[in-house]
């Protein structure tokens, strides 16, 4: 698909919803929403100004803004510097940067396999090792070793 056809939606600074968002199409939070999102093919971008309080499901998630909510991707999360994810992460792939915060679990399925590893951090570490969120908010530190 060239840039030209490429059709993405956007939820505005000043818009609030409430509810249920689906869609087949890419889609920027950057206001509030409360409920539920499902792309199932698509991208969600929560962005700086965004709040969230919503289960979400898509096909990749970035988060830049505030996620009160668990979240589902079938390929990737990103978690990225600011971003603030409260809830579980189910992914086959996850990255989380510096200066973002992170608090509940996380599985990867499917593709742990084949990667066996997460970016934290912009370093891979292996998955089993990323577990908890450090005291310094949004940091982790590898598991220690029995």
């Amino acid at each position: 698909m060239s840039p030209a056809e490429v059709s993405f939606a956007s939820i505005g600074k000043s818009v609030e919803i409430r509810g249920e968002v689906k869609g087949n199409e890419d889609l920027i939070v950057d206001g509030r929403v409360e409920g539920t999102i499902t792309l199932t093919d698509s991208r969600l971008t929560v962005g700086p100004t965004a709040h969230v309080d919503a289960d979400v499901s898509a096909r990749d998630i970035v988060i830049l803004g505030t996620l009160n909510g668990n979240v589902r991707a079938s390929v990737r999360v990103e978690l990225r510097k600011g971003g603030n994810l409260t809830g579980d992460i189910q992914a086959a792939r996850l990255s989380i940067e510096e200066g973002s915060i992170f608090s509940g679990k996380v599985d990867l399925t499917q593709g742990v396999a084949a990667a066996g590893a997460a970016a934290v951090g912009g370093k891979s570490v292996p998955a089993a090792s990323v577990a908890s969120p450090s005291a310094s908010g949004g940091l982790f530190s590898p598991a220690p070793n029995p």
